[in-house]
């Protein structure tokens, strides 16, 4: 595919949002290809894949640095998902051929990114209830559950090997469900590591399916890599919740228009889920306001915990 400044634009804001919240890659990346540039829905997968392949690790190696990284999860998710991600490329076959392959992935994607929009809010809903429930219940050292997650990679792999989706919106969910005590930071971190193999055999069942475009996907590349590292740079000045809200609204729009949904009932959505999101984000601003003129402070406190037992980690691995 010929290079495009609009595409390298797209993949610039797909990564700044992957750096600002770790979520909305492929949830992002797949719909955007197939309803703006008029991509084949099997082929949007493919390079999306692809093109995260080389996205992710720029966030992992930061994580790594920190020691924010489970690597005994880690292990115990691959087993699973990375067999499970090329099964679920391999799968697509299974669905037809030509036309009517198309029109079926697409509805594929809409259910995965309907699945993605139940994710981030169940994600924020616990995020909320860890921050209400004392962050001394978190804890980094917590036992791993083996069974439970090699059944997370088993599920998790296969979903994004079929549409490129949940490798940050869906596994990092069932992780959060399983492992309830795990530092948040550590989820983050362990997250994105294991999505980096998850997604290379999912993209390398796409290569065997012949389905991945890889001009378009250096293209998207361009932009992605600066806007990872932008959007990371910028997680500490922007409200991350307005952000997540945004991806509620982007996701649930795009996954019912690969439903074909359009119109009035596209537009009632989306306005119902940015109304709950501003809401929702002014009442937890009001919050912080409120807990920060209780304590005598202009700002809201930080939570140096994380921090000092990120660094300490870091520390004693050197």
């Amino acid at each position: 595919m010929d290079f495009s400044w609009a595409i390298v634009v797209a993949g610039a804001l797909v990564g700044v949002a992957v750096g600002l919240t770790g979520m909305g890659g492929g949830a992002l990346m797949t719909p955007i290809m197939v309803m703006l540039f008029g991509v084949n829905p099997t082929a949007a997968i493919g390079s999306d894949l692809a093109t995260s392949v080389f996205m992710k690790p720029f966030g992992a190696a930061v994580h790594q640095r920190a020691g924010t990284v489970r690597w005994d999860i880690v292990r115990w998710l691959l087993p699973t998902a990375m067999p499970a991600a090329v099964l679920g490329a391999l799968c697509l076959g299974l669905l037809g051929d030509g036309e009517q392959l198309q029109e079926r992935v697409k509805y594929v994607i809409g259910g995965a990114l309907v699945l993605a929009v139940v994710g981030m809010l169940a994600r924020m809903r616990l995020d909320a209830r860890r921050g209400t429930g004392a962050e001394e219940a978190e804890d980094a050292h917590v036992a791993v559950r083996p069974l439970a997650t090699l059944a997370i990679g088993l599920i998790g792999g296969f979903i994004v090997g079929m549409t490129s989706v949940g490798s940050g919106s869906l596994i990092i969910v069932m992780l959060m469900l399983a492992h309830p005590r795990l530092k948040a930071n550590h989820l983050v971190g362990t997250d994105l590591v294991q999505a980096i193999p998850v997604v290379a055999a999912a993209a390398l069942g796409h290569v065997l399916f012949g389905d991945v475009a890889f001009g378009m996907a250096g293209t998207l590349l361009i932009g992605a890599i600066p806007g990872v590292v932008g959007g990371a740079l910028l997680s500490t000045r922007i409200s991350g919740p307005a952000l997540r809200w945004a991806l509620v609204t982007l996701l649930a729009g795009s996954g019912l228009a690969m439903w074909g949904v359009s119109g009035i009932p596209l537009l009632a959505v989306c306005a119902a889920f940015a109304a709950v999101g501003t809401v929702v984000t002014l009442r937890g601003r009001r919050r912080s306001l409120v807990v920060a003129g209780g304590s005598g402070q202009s700002l809201p406190a930080p939570a140096p915990s994380d921090t000092e037992a990120t660094t300490s980690e870091a520390g004693s691995r050197v």
